[in-house]
């Protein structure tokens, strides 16, 4: 199984950040290679949901579906994302927003994954972290398109 960590500080709040990643239909708008989303189901307990999503990744020939499970917790301010169907053997998502003492927070970004096929995990290994730090800067700057520009 490959892995990705990384922990970047932003100028935005830690609620900010969580309510911009919670907003799954709007991935389609700015993340590289997410063509479609679709939320399947969706169930509010308080400060926790729970929803069901389809999510379409294209990169020039390749067109693939992935159904994951995500809970949203409000109050501690963590993502998860569970993969349920498509072309992966196992995906995890997890974020987590921590104030960081200084009016921003430190998002914390951590996704685990393995192909059912050997020779995409393979070639996945090589192009992945770069693939997931661009992933990260483009909610940074969906931040900056939404709150507006800071620091």
């Amino acid at each position: 199984m490959s892995s990705h960590h990384e922990r970047k500080q932003v100028p935005y709040t830690p609620k900010q950040m969580f309510d911009l990643v919670a907003d799954v239909t709007q991935y389609p708008k700015f993340i590289p290679w997410c063509t479609a989303l679709r939320v399947i189901s969706k169930e509010d307990q308080g400060c926790q949901c729970f929803l069901c999503a389809d999510m379409v990744v294209g990169y020039k020939v390749f067109r693939e579906q992935f159904r994951s499970e995500v809970s949203l917790d409000s109050e501690a301010l963590t993502i998860e994302a569970r993969y349920v169907d498509g072309p992966m053997k196992n995906l995890l998502n997890q974020w987590a927003f921590e104030d960081d003492g200084k009016g921003g927070c430190i998002i914390d970004f951590k996704i685990e994954f393995e192909f059912k096929n050997m020779l995409m995990q393979a070639a996945a290994k090589q192009v992945f972290d770069k693939a997931f730090s661009r992933m990260t800067d483009a909610f940074i700057a969906r931040a900056e398109d939404i709150y507006g520009a800071k620091g």
